[in-house]
């Protein structure tokens, strides 16, 4: 109980022209508890790059928070408790965001004394004054006084996704690495880069047949007025030619557009030409899962096929910087296999307990490894705990490495698509950090891509020195 009351006016008690208004300041949070509410996680609603494009002529949730405000004054305010909505009518004009003020006001145009329906106007400006909603509504005026004590509303605990935001706040204090883009051709890459490069994350050079890209970008409103072009005739030769800035020094991050992940590899790992190090190149995804309480790092899902175990001791020592380059100081590492138990019918988890016996004497570090562990007692300590599995790892990894690439790719997507959980894509193990984002990819999670590799980057710069 707050010791106030809401009381109602009666239908009697109102008069043509009386108003309401109330003013908000919409939140991130709020767009969240929005979605989650309705279930319309639809990211035209949570990806601001994606709403940017396509909100012409549709409702956004920011839109829609303006219509329950005056749903909200009719029910609370003017005319209050008792009041049954009958109908509504809103025009959407301007898209709202986060941080946006918005003042909705209703007034009251007419009255039907035979069915107490009271008619109203209803506006909504943003904090500019600029008009954002119009339209109408009519209610059921209650026809007896009513005053009722006004209660907390329900906590709404919403699992959200802003595992990220952490990484791309960290990137505001590092400097903007030069970034080749290999063949930016498509909308989705070619929005993603340039959003990356307006928010001061990389610098991008543009590696790909420049006419194409400037279509690209005039067809959908993409500015690029400053990028350099380069130019070149083809996939294949854009990949050629973004390796070679990078390993001439040209560039410090590496960038995939919309060629394909074979094309753009077969150039890294060239003997001669390539951006090959001492280490085994790996894949990791940098997953934010919304029913998990820290990021979790998927490892190897696109790179390593069937990975040997000295593959994997590199699997593992890649994400193991990576983690610390995140700022986990001594990550948790869970080394997957189908069951917990070391057998020799199933290899992965003859090379989980060989990697752990590796950490073990020193040829592994910076970490606490536990292995073999299946899925559900490495990431829930209930389910080890009822195995009799004492770990530290179990059931708060911060990294999970995967007997081989098709395990690696559907567990990522499984999350992805049946949990709703985002993974930004980097390669490890080369010269260079290199972004390997998926054209399916939401917008955010690409310019999580991007802040991590400016982080690997920095750090890397920084060991240099």
């Amino acid at each position: 109980m707050t010791g106030r009351t809401l009381e109602n006016k009666t239908f009697e008690e109102i008069k043509l022209g009386d108003t309401a208004s109330i003013t908000k300041t919409l939140t991130k949070d709020d767009l969240e508890k929005f979605a989650a509410l309705t279930g319309d996680l639809d990211p035209i609603h949570l990806d601001e790059g994606y709403a940017i494009k396509y909100n012409s002529g549709k409702l956004t949730a920011q839109s829609i928070w303006s219509g329950l405000l005056a749903s909200t004054l009719l029910g609370s305010e003017l005319p209050g408790p008792g009041t049954v909505y009958v109908s509504q009518k809103l025009d959407f004009i301007k898209t709202l965001k986060a941080g946006d003020s918005i003042t909705v006001t209703i007034r009251v145009n007419r009255k039907e004394p035979d069915t107490r329906i009271v008619g109203f106007d209803c506006l909504c400006l943003n904090q500019k004054g600029e008009t954002v909603m119009t339209g109408s509504a009519s209610v059921i005026a209650p026809a007896e006084k009513v005053s009722v004590p006004l209660t907390e509303g329900p906590e709404i605990i919403v699992k959200t996704y802003n595992k990220y935001e952490h990484f791309i706040d960290k990137c505001a204090e590092l400097d903007t690495p030069l970034t080749a883009v290999a063949h930016p051709c498509d909308e989705s890459s070619l929005r993603a880069v340039v959003t990356a490069w307006k928010d001061d994350l990389i610098e991008p050079v543009l590696v790909g047949p420049e006419e194409r890209i400037r279509k690209v970008a005039a067809e959908n409103g993409i500015d690029i007025t400053g990028l350099r072009i380069v130019n070149t005739p083809h996939s294949h030769a854009s990949a050629a030619e973004a390796v070679r800035l990078v390993r001439e020094g040209e560039c410090t991050v590496l960038m995939k557009g919309s060629l394909h992940t074979d094309e753009l590899m077969s150039e890294v790992v060239k003997q001669d030409t390539g951006l090959r190090t001492e280490r085994r190149l790996s894949h990791a995804y940098i997953m934010d899962v919304p029913t998990y309480h820290k990021t979790l790092i998927i490892t190897d899902a696109a790179i390593n096929i069937y990975p040997g175990l000295d593959d994997k001791a590199d699997i593992c020592r890649n994400a193991i910087d990576l983690a610390h380059i995140l700022g986990i100081e001594r990550p948790k590492v869970a080394v997957l296999s189908a069951v917990e138990t070391v057998t020799s019918k199933i290899r992965s988890t003859l090379d989980a307990a060989a990697l752990c016996k590796m950490a073990e004497r020193g040829q592994i570090t910076g970490a606490i490894l536990d292995g073999p562990l299946a899925f559900d007692n490495a990431i829930n300590k209930e389910a080890a705990e009822i195995k009799g599995i004492k770990s530290e790892v179990a059931g708060d990894p911060d990294i999970m490495i995967v007997p081989d690439l098709e395990a690696g790719n559907m567990l990522a997507k499984q999350l992805t698509f049946m949990a709703r959980a985002e993974g930004a894509g980097i390669v490890l193990g080369a010269r260079v950090p290199i972004i390997l984002a998926s054209r399916s990819d939401s917008l955010r999670t690409k310019i999580a891509s991007c802040a991590v590799a400016v982080l690997i980057a920095a750090s890397k710069k920084s060991a240099q020195v």
